[in-house]
Parts: structure tokens; C-alpha cells; sequence
């Protein structure tokens, strides 16, 4: 049985964090389908859609069985319309948890064709958020140390430096 994942998030931008939990997703699903949420209701991105799809896919360009897309509409929709049985989330601390925990719920509620799987990601990325390196970034530190070196180009370059 081959088993289809996904791991949604608006990725503004994406993280050696969330790559570190798209590279050991690689190696529990056949594949892995990076969805990143064109309108996010409740958060204003830095980055288009098609800007954060181009960096998330320079960043994961080098696992075969990942690709990265944008979307629209509810999550579970997407993962049922395109084969894809089990959404993952990142928890990053114990304050992740209460609101995973309710998402995960809902998606259940919605359709039961879909499942939730939770990863935690490597100790050294535990503190990484896109709200934390934009706010870095934009203040003017140095981010290298917490996304790949596109993602930090088009960082300098947005913020004008």
C-alpha cells in the first residue's frame, strides 16, 4: 500500500524547521506533498504564494518523493481530492499541542478518509518559527543559521538590504 502525505502551512517562510520535518516525513511516506495555503484567513504573509511555493521548493528540491504546491479551500479537501490520507503537523513545544489537537479534531470531523500524524522536530529547530526569523530578518539579524540561502536572499531583499 503506498501511503500519500501532506504538510500544509502558509511556510512565510519556510524553515530549516519545516525542512527537517519534510525530510524525515520523506522517509516514513511514499510520498509527500508540501501544501502551501494560497489564503491563509487569519494570517497576512510577508511572501506571494507563488514566492513561498519557488522557496519551498529550492529548499526541498533534492528529495525525490516530495513536491510543493499552493492551495486553496479546507485542508482536508485538498488531501481527498488528491489522494492523500494523512495531513502532518509539526509540534513544536507543548503550547502546539492544544491547537493541533483541536485542528486534528475538526479535520476528523470533516472527513474520515484523512488522518493526522504528529512529528516533532530535531531538538536544534525547536525554536524556530517564520513569525520569529521575519521579525530577525526584518530588524536586521542574521537568519542563516534558520533557513536555507535563498530563503535569506529573498529576506535581505525584502526587507531592502
Amino acid at each position: 500500500m503506498t501511503v500519500a502525505a501532506m504538510y500544509p502551512g502558509t511556510f512565510d517562510p519556510i524553515t530549516l524547521g519545516h525542512e527537517d520535518l519534510v525530510r524525515r516525513a520523506s522517509v516514513l511516506f511514499d510520498r509527500v506533498v508540501v501544501a502551501i495555503a494560497a489564503h491563509p484567513a487569519s494570517k497576512k504573509t510577508l511572501f506571494t504564494t507563488e514566492e513561498r511555493v519557488a522557496m519551498a521548493a529550492s529548499a526541498l528540491a533534492d528529495i525525490d518523493n516530495v513536491e510543493v504546491t499552493g492551495y486553496e479551500g479546507l485542508t482536508v479537501d485538498f488531501a481527498r481530492d488528491n489522494g492523500l490520507r494523512v495531513i502532518i503537523r509539526g509540534l513544536r513545544a507543548v503550547s502546539d499541542f492544544e491547537y493541533e489537537f483541536q485542528l486534528a479534531n475538526m479535520n476528523r470531523h470533516l472527513t474520515d478518509e484523512v488522518e493526522t500524524a504528529f512529528l516533532t522536530p530535531t531538538e536544534k529547530y525547536t525554536f524556530i518559527s517564520s513569525s520569529l526569523v521575519r521579525e530577525v530578518a526584518e530588524l536586521g539579524g542574521d537568519v542563516s543559521k534558520f533557513v536555507s540561502p535563498k530563503v535569506e536572499q529573498a529576506l535581505l531583499k525584502r526587507y531592502g538590504r
